[in-house]
């Protein structure tokens, strides 16, 4: 039976948990799921016998790797299980030019927005680009955490990069972003399907958050069948800016919120759609006043 680790291996561990934290958080998206994985990695730390880690913080590294991508495959196998973002996450702006003040929340979203790209990547390209383009994992020990090789692995992140270039970050979403999302309304609120069809990707990911829970749709025929709940008991509503991607906030006539609405955008189709109308989420999230 393996004996507990000394207080120096401790001590090693706890030097390595804010990086471990952070690989975790960018691959999974996920404040919560990321501590529990760091939690899972000292639990087999525990079980390991030490003298036989030749460096600490690769295997470290290597383990939160494979555990976030178990989890990441176990989502996509079973996407109803998968909320998306953290709500306390959400950096909600009025899309329009920002006050001194919502600068610095605009700035805090930028690694938010890039979450919301890396979510359109397969759990293979999600975790490469993170472990290769955020910090600095050689190939060969992504290799070993995807069970390919080197190259293979390099291929993978290669893919994956090209996706996340393909949109334009640096000066948030640009003209033809919210053309598409203008387009989607009102495509949606006209009941055109064709036009629907024509800004959805095939592969489109709707995500509902209502108080009964969450409400999963894939497919760009799937969710235009669905449009009907882009219109409702809206009383006014505004273009927003959620953690950097275009959206929209809309309130009911007696001025609470009904709904917020993030699009992803790539290329010149919607990726996925992001709908929160849960009150008590709602509530969670600094909410702009309507215009």
């Amino acid at each position: 039976m393996t004996a507990h680790p000394s207080g120096p291996i401790a001590e090693a561990f706890e030097a390595q948990r804010d990086r471990l934290r952070a690989v975790a958080y960018r691959v999974l998206g996920s404040h919560a799921d990321a501590e529990d994985v760091v939690q899972e990695a000292w639990m087999r730390l525990v079980r390991q016998d030490a003298a036989t880690i030749g460096n600490l913080a690769g295997w470290l590294t290597t383990v939160v790797g494979r555990i976030s991508l178990d989890l990441l495959r176990s989502r996509q196998a079973h996407p109803e299980t998968h909320y998306g973002q953290e709500f306390s996450d959400f950096v909600v702006t009025p899309d329009d030019r920002p006050a001194p003040d919502e600068q610095v929340a605009l700035a805090d979203s930028v690694g938010l927005a890039l979450l919301v790209v890396l979510d359109s990547l397969t759990p293979s390209e999600r975790l490469a680009f993170v472990l290769h383009d955020m910090f600095a994992v050689p190939f060969h020990e992504i290799g070993h955490i995807l069970g390919k090789s080197a190259d293979a692995s390099k291929m993978i992140a290669s893919r994956a990069r090209r996706k996340v270039q393909s949109t334009d970050r640096s000066a948030g979403p640009g003209r033809e972003h919210h053309e598409v999302v203008q387009a989607f309304r009102a495509a949606a609120l006209g009941g055109d399907f064709a036009a629907l069809l024509r800004v959805l990707d095939p592969d489109v990911r709707l995500t509902v958050d209502t108080a009964d829970g969450v409400v999963v749709r894939l497919g760009a025929t799937e969710v235009a069948a669905g449009a009907r709940m882009f219109s409702g008991e809206v009383a006014r509503y505004r273009p927003v800016l959620l953690n950097g991607v275009p959206g929209q906030m809309s309130w009911r006539p007696d001025g609470t919120p009904l709904s917020v609405i993030a699009f992803t955008v790539v290329g010149a189709r919607i990726t996925a759609i992001h709908i929160v109308t849960d009150p008590a989420k709602l509530a969670s999230i600094h909410l702009p006043d309507p215009a």
